[in-house]
């Protein structure tokens, strides 16, 4: 009962505050279940990416720290190829730094904070982390070109010869675009 009652607080917050460049929502009827997606901050290798993610919330919520996974892969050395995310807040002490306290939104802004900063010295992927500390433009090539490839909408449907098609009417529509496909596709994923 706990779990709902602070399930629903938060995804009314998320929805009305959200944190800059996140966005999280619950799917279909389940509760324990919710999607996110964050977008790539700038100046960072995953600028441009809209990055999806699943929550799972555990019945011991907020005793317990949600399970939450990348959907859209990235190269990152703190983040498998499974989605996997290592990050001190996403564990129970005493090796992790999750507390009650913390929530969902927290939480996701420092998952984005980590993508902004990778931590090289607590990898999941070893050879990722290496390329990180000794060879960083080679590291920044490759995550650009993932976030490229993985992460970036294609935009569809920009009407031309418009009045409006200036650049930040293109800007605009080609971020609803973006947000309805991935919003589309998440579901899908995360039901």
């Amino acid at each position: 009962m706990q779990r709902a009652s602070r399930l629903k607080r938060e995804l009314q917050m998320l929805s009305t505050e959200p944190p800059p460049g996140i966005t999280c929502w619950q799917t279909e009827e389940r509760i324990d279940e919710l999607c996110a997606q964050i977008v790539g901050g700038a100046d960072t290798p995953y600028e441009g990416g809209l990055f999806s993610l699943e929550i799972k919330v555990p019945e011991r919520y907020p005793f317990e720290p949600p399970k939450i996974r990348f959907l859209t892969p990235i190269y990152h050395p703190n983040i498998d190829n499974s989605g996997r995310i290592c990050h001190d807040a996403l564990k129970l002490p005493p090796k992790g730094a999750w507390k009650p306290s913390l929530n969902i939104s927290t939480v996701l802004t420092s998952i984005q904070l980590l993508m902004a900063e990778p931590n090289p010295d607590d990898p999941l992927m070893a050879d990722i982390s290496s390329e990180f500390k000794y060879n960083k433009q080679l590291f920044t090539e490759k995550a650009k070109k993932w976030t490229q490839e993985h992460a970036v909408q294609k935009n569809t449907g920009v009407m031309e010869g418009n009045k409006e098609n200036n650049p930040d009417q293109k800007a605009l529509s080609r971020k609803r675009e973006a947000q309805q496909e991935v919003e589309a596709s998440a579901k899908k994923t995360c039901v």
